[in-house]
């Protein structure tokens, strides 16, 4: 087997990318979207969890935390998906997208399932606290990363726009199960054990989702990136052998649709240069709407149900219900949406 390290520099002709773009959706996209997808599902079940509990959690018969510690637990979960996407996108640039989408899932279940089990109060215990929320972050971080790269790679280009954006949609799905969970674990359960089962929740369909992505092959065009052309070849063949079985034809390629790829193992340097060298003004333009829809947006559900409590007089029990309107819009934006991209266009 050729690694990275010794992967050739020669160029290699291939006929894969145009192979994957030249299928129809199968059942196979539809595993892959379902297997991979979840991290968004996740990361709208834990920003909600954490957001839905946090005024629980200020509560004295729970952890008796400050208004500071809930919008800092938060804070340390951010910044744990930033360092985890850092630094679990270049591994799964070195060791693969299906290697690290193993990996990453196991971290975060770990570190949420971690969470959980936050028994007391004390600065020993919010230290605790806060490292669980790091760790839970970082694999979805890296989660996020080795997804994306997968979906985009192995996605026929003519639903790349719609599964992409749809795909990052289901964050809100995720919210909303999880205003759905917290609603009923804080009115059901006692505030102490409530919140403990709703960090539970994510870790829950992680492990359902570890078993579904055991079956998903890596992705060909990463193969094909690091000079193992002939494992390109055999899982392309595995994964047009999948559809055939399903009873759908696949079309013939030609010959003149091959392309020349040169090997070439990513650095942070090397994505450095081509964002804000090769292409700054569509990294200004990304770094642009990503920041502030982080900062102007998605950051609200953060602090929302403190907000709610401390200025609005919301019980803390209900105030999950101010959140499901709002998920719900976000929801049904991509999915009505999100085939314009593909039709219409980004722009």
């Amino acid at each position: 087997m050729v690694t990275t390290s010794d992967a050739p520099t020669r160029p290699i002709r291939s006929l894969i990318p145009a192979r994957l773009d030249r299928l129809t959706w199968t059942p196979f996209h539809t595993r892959l979207v379902a297997g991979l997808g979840i991290c968004w599902v996740l990361d709208g079940i834990e920003i909600t969890i954490a957001g839905s509990v946090g005024a629980v959690l200020s509560q004295s018969n729970t952890l008796h935390l400050s208004a500071t510690a809930v919008g800092a637990m938060a804070t340390v979960y951010l910044v744990g998906e930033v360092l985890g996407a850092l630094f679990f996108g270049q591994l799964s640039d070195r060791l693969g997208r299906r290697s690290l989408f193993m990996i990453t899932l196991l971290v975060y279940l770990v570190g949420s399932g971690l969470t959980a089990l936050t028994w007391g109060h004390g600065t020993g215990w919010i230290i605790y606290l806060f490292a669980t929320r790091f760790i839970a972050g970082a694999g979805n971080g890296g989660e996020v990363a080795a997804m994306n790269s997968a979906i985009d790679e192995m996605i026929p280009a003519r639903y790349r726009g719609r599964v992409d954006v749809g795909v990052n949609g289901t964050y809100w799905a995720g919210a909303i199960l999880g205003t759905l969970v917290a609603l009923v674990l804080l009115h059901v359960l006692s505030p102490t054990l409530g919140w403990r089962l709703g960090f539970l929740l994510g870790p829950g369909l992680a492990v359902a989702v570890l078993y579904l992505r055991r079956t998903l092959p890596e992705s060909p065009r990463w193969l094909l990136m690091h000079g193992r052309a002939a494992e390109a070849e055999r899982t392309m063949a595995d994964i047009e052998a999948r559809i055939t079985a399903s009873g759908r034809p696949l079309p013939p390629v030609d010959e003149s649709d091959a392309i020349d790829i040169q090997p070439a193992p990513a650095s942070y340097r090397t994505v450095l240069r081509v964002m804000f060298v090769d292409h700054w003004r569509r990294a200004i333009l990304s770094c642009g709407l990503m920041i502030t829809q982080s900062f102007l947006y998605n950051a609200i559900f953060f602090t929302y149900a403190l907000v709610l409590t401390r200025f609005y007089g919301v019980h803390a029990a209900n105030a999950p219900i101010y959140l499901i309107g709002f998920a719900i819009g976000n929801l049904a934006g991509p999915l009505v949406l999100g085939r314009f991209f593909d039709t219409i266009g980004r722009k």
